[in-house]
């Protein structure tokens, strides 16, 4: 049966053991009352509801009395309880178990996803001190697309245009931003620039990307099961990934030693490939690249690493959320190369703090461009791709301003 047929059964039959029990309730009740019990043995409890909620961005449960949401960019405490720890744990159980994952005391946290891909963090007892734990990222049912994230302020017209340009020049983009930042709203977004003839092989610890195209292989890395054995990593899928003839490769987030594999990929054939990294600005996000791939445990030195990462990398495109709790892009970075043992980047766009904020502490300002044309947008010639006249700004000829944005 699907999900609502299974519901509208229940329902049927919730309201005829109500009849049976001669219990006088008024209809808001009633109603209140079967749409609880369903929740609870059909839904996720006292969640459902505000996973339902489209206001609502990101549910976190600190302990069974004490939920949290995030709407608008703000958090609230909000009036739903769990009745008790079993209550909460019992939900937690569902959630993990439909995705095939474990939570027990052995393996006391977890990362899994609902059926819509939100994203789903689960700790319990002994690490969580007071109770399990329980954090969703909820995703939206239809994606956003770029037009969306216009009209939300994240990025410019012309950033949009540059974006586009870029994923159909297959440059190698890497997303950076901090948590919670929309790094793979905006990554869902990139992808659907990329054209529908190409084969796509995407990378995931759990599977979160929504991508529209018909060519997709979607790969998802496994923990160790119940004696520590069988776990697949990022490392071994993109590793993998090579052997599959990718025209792209799309990593959801590189956290690890894959990040060397992902440099050697964009280096040795596998244009067009975009990632995630956690990182605060764009030298933060080179710096934190080194960083991955000294993980790798391959001992190489920090010149051949930085040397790696400026010849895989050709733009980063940073978000950041901004105290008003919006996300926006606030850099759009060139890699240019080395000079001496410094990667050189440049910007192209910068959000403009300067113009303030208004009466609601919102932010005014937008992403404004430097005056200065990438390096690659040479090879935007030599492929046939065209922008609009003007969208690097009057100064976009460099010249005695080319170094503004120079970092």
């Amino acid at each position: 049966m699907t999900e609502e047929s299974l519901r509208k059964m229940a329902r049927e039959e919730l309201s005829q053991v109500i009849d049976a029990e001669n219990v006088p309730l008024s209809p808001e009740e009633r109603r209140r009352l079967i749409r609880d019990i369903g929740d609870e043995v059909l839904g996720m409890g006292p969640l459902q509801r505000l996973l339902d909620d489209p206001e609502v961005t990101e549910i976190m449960v600190n302990h069974f009395q004490q939920i949290y949401v995030e709407r608008k960019g703000q958090l609230e405490l909000v009036d739903a309880r769990f009745s008790s720890e079993d209550q909460l744990r019992r939900v937690i159980e569902r959630i993990v178990s439909r995705v095939g994952r474990r939570i027990d005391e052995s393996s006391p946290l977890v990362d899994a996803r609902l059926e819509d891909g939100s994203r789903v963090n689960a700790i319990i007892p002994p690490l969580a001190v007071n109770g399990p734990s329980l954090t969703i990222r909820k995703f939206g049912q239809v994606p956003l697309t770029v037009r969306n994230l216009i009209d939300l302020g994240t990025l410019s017209t012309d950033m949009a245009h540059l974006l586009d340009a870029c994923v159909k020049a297959r440059l190698n983009i890497i997303v950076s931003g901090g948590t919670g930042t929309g790094k793979t709203t905006l990554l869902n977004v990139l992808s659907g620039f990329i054209p529908d003839n190409e084969r796509i092989v995407t990378i995931e610890d759990a599977v979160e990307l929504q991508l529209q195209q018909e060519h997709v292989v979607r790969l998802e890395s496994r923990p160790p099961n119940i004696e520590g054995k069988g776990a697949v990593t990022i490392r071994d899928l993109v590793r993998n990934s090579l052997r599959m003839r990718p025209d792209r490769i799309v990593v959801g987030e590189v956290r690890g030693g894959e990040a060397l594999d992902m440099l050697q990929a964009m280096n040795t054939g596998h244009d067009g490939s975009v990632s995630t990294v956690h990182a605060n600005t764009p030298r933060d996000a080179v710096a934190r690249l080194e960083t991955l791939v000294l993980m790798a445990g391959l001992n190489l030195p920090l010149r051949a690493i930085r040397e790696q990462v400026s010849s895989a990398v050709d733009l980063i495109v940073q978000l950041t959320r901004l105290r008003d709790g919006t996300r926006r892009v606030t850099h759009l970075t060139e890699v240019q190369g080395m000079e001496g043992d410094v990667v050189t980047l440049q910007d192209a766009f910068v959000f403009d703090y300067s113009a303030g904020v208004d009466a609601h502490g919102r932010f005014l300002g937008k992403p404004i461009p430097t005056g200065v044309r990438p390096r690659f947008i040479e090879h935007f010639q030599n492929v046939g791709i065209s922008l609009p006249p003007g969208i690097f700004g009057s100064m976009s000829t460099g010249g005695i301003d080319a170094g503004k944005g120079r970092r």
